[in-house]
C-alpha cells in the first residue's frame, strides 16, 4: 500500500520565491557526471546521487572489490548552487561518496530509501525522508508542489539483489499554477529491467523526461546496471517522451560504453527521443 508524507521546504533567501519571478515554462538539467545532475525547475534546485570523486580515485563495492574513477566531475562540490534537496537512489560510493558525506549541509533534506536513510542518519544528516516503493513525499515551496514517488528498482539478479544495497527509482511530478497536468521526470536509479518496471507506465503514463542509468556495471561477469540492450528495453517499456542517458563511462566496472547504447537506440528507432549530455553540458527543457 502506498503512502504520502509532506515536507514544507524552508525558503532559501538566495532562491526566487515570488511566483512572478519563477519560470514555470522552462527548466534545466546540468550533468555533473556519473548519476549526478543538478535539476532546476519551478523555483526548486535538486541534486541527484552526489559523486564528486576525481579521476584515479577508488570506490569500494561489495565482496571487497574496488573500482577506479576514469573521469572528473564537471564541477566541484563547493561550486554547487544553493540546493533545496538531494535525491539519492541508493547507498553506493559512486552515488554518495565521502566528499558528499563530509561537505553537504547536515540539515539538507534528502529523499531516499530506508536503507540509505539509516546510513545517512549515522553520518549526521538530520532531514531524511525514507520511501518504500510506491510511497510518495509531497514537497511545497511557494506556488510549486513537487511529489516524489519511489519507483521499483533491482540492483542485481537473483540472490545478488538481496546482497546489494536496495535501490530506488524516482518519479518527480511538478505541479505549478500554469499547468493542468504535472510535468513528470522519471529517474531509473541503478536498476536492471525486470517485470515490476512494467507497472510504472500503467500507474504513471505520459512521462515527459527520463534519466536512465546505464553503464552495464559488471561484477564477476554479472550485470548490476543496464547495458545498451536493457537501456533500450527500459525506454520501450516506460515510454517517456524524452530521454537522457547518465551513469556511463565513469568507472572501470562500467562495461557497456555510451557508444553501444547510441547504436542500439538508433537501431530501435529511438534516436529522436534521446538527448546526449557530456559532463558539464546542460539540457534545457520546456514544459508548456
Amino acid at each position: 500500500m502506498s503512502s504520502t508524507a509532506s515536507l514544507i521546504l524552508p525558503v532559501d533567501s538566495s532562491l526566487p520565491v515570488d511566483s512572478g519571478s519563477i519560470n514555470f515554462k522552462q527548466g534545466s538539467i546540468f550533468f555533473v557526471g556519473t548519476a549526478t545532475v543538478i535539476l532546476r525547475y519551478a523555483g526548486l534546485t535538486l541534486l541527484t546521487d552526489p559523486n564528486f570523486l576525481h579521476q584515479g580515485d577508488h570506490i569500494h563495492l561489495e565482496f571487497g572489490l574496488t573500482s577506479t574513477r576514469l573521469t572528473n566531475p564537471a564541477i566541484e562540490i563547493d561550486q554547487l548552487p544553493p540546493l533545496d534537496l538531494v535525491l539519492l537512489s541508493h547507498m553506493h560510493d559512486d552515488h554518495f561518496d565521502h566528499i558528499a558525506s563530509e561537505r553537504l549541509r547536515k540539515d539538507l533534506p534528502i529523499v531516499t530509501n530506508p536503507h540509505a536513510a539509516r546510513s545517512l542518519h549515522s553520518q549526521g544528516f538530520k532531514v531524511t525522508t525514507a520511501l518504500n516503493t510506491w510511497d510518495s513525499v509531497q514537497i511545497k515551496k511557494g506556488e510549486t508542489q513537487l511529489n516524489i514517488t519511489a519507483m521499483p528498482g533491482r540492483h542485481g539478479p537473483g540472490i545478488l539483489a538481496g546482497i546489494l544495497p536496495p535501490v530506488m527509482g524516482s518519479l518527480l511530478e511538478f505541479h505549478t499554477p500554469e499547468q493542468q497536468q504535472p510535468f513528470r521526470i522519471y529517474i531509473s536509479g541503478d536498476t536492471l529491467v525486470y517485470d515490476q518496471l512494467k507497472e510504472i507506465p500503467q500507474r504513471y503514463p505520459n512521462i515527459d523526461l527520463a534519466l536512465i542509468h546505464l553503464g552495464g556495471t559488471q561484477v564477476f561477469g554479472i550485470f548490476l546496471t543496464m547495458d545498451a540492450k536493457q537501456g533500450v528495453k527500459a525506454i520501450q517499456m516506460i515510454n517517456p517522451h524524452r530521454v537522457i542517458p547518465i551513469h556511463y563511462n565513469d568507472y572501470k566496472v562500467f562495461k557497456s560504453p555510451l557508444g553501444d547504447f547510441m547504436q542500439a537506440a538508433k537501431a530501435a528507432g529511438l534516436e529522436d527521443r534521446v538527448h546526449y549530455l557530456r559532463h558539464g553540458e546542460t539540457f534545457n527543457f520546456e514544459t508548456i
